[in-house]
């Protein structure tokens, strides 16, 4: 997929390979796409995604991740 940007002076100092970063950042941050897909979108290993939401201050465990990572565990450790 290509996408054609205008010009613009917010982004006129940006790289392709930043404006893909931000990209995924921004859907990630919207719960649009996984942290591997965020990566593979940015063009970067996973790790480095990972910095780049940490940097942005992007959570990257949420509340209701943690919740269905407690209740997997539940189900297949059971007590």
């Amino acid at each position: 997929m290509k996408i054609e940007l205008p010009d613009l002076p917010a982004t006129e100092h940006m790289t392709p390979d930043e404006l893909r970063l931000e990209l995924a950042c921004a859907l990630f941050a919207q719960h649009k796409i996984s942290v591997v897909t965020g990566a593979h979108l940015a063009g970067v290993d996973f790790f480095s995604f990972q910095r780049a939401l940490g940097e942005r201050k992007i959570e990257i465990v949420t509340e209701q991740s943690l919740k269905e990572d407690v209740e997997t565990l539940k189900r297949l450790f059971p007590s």
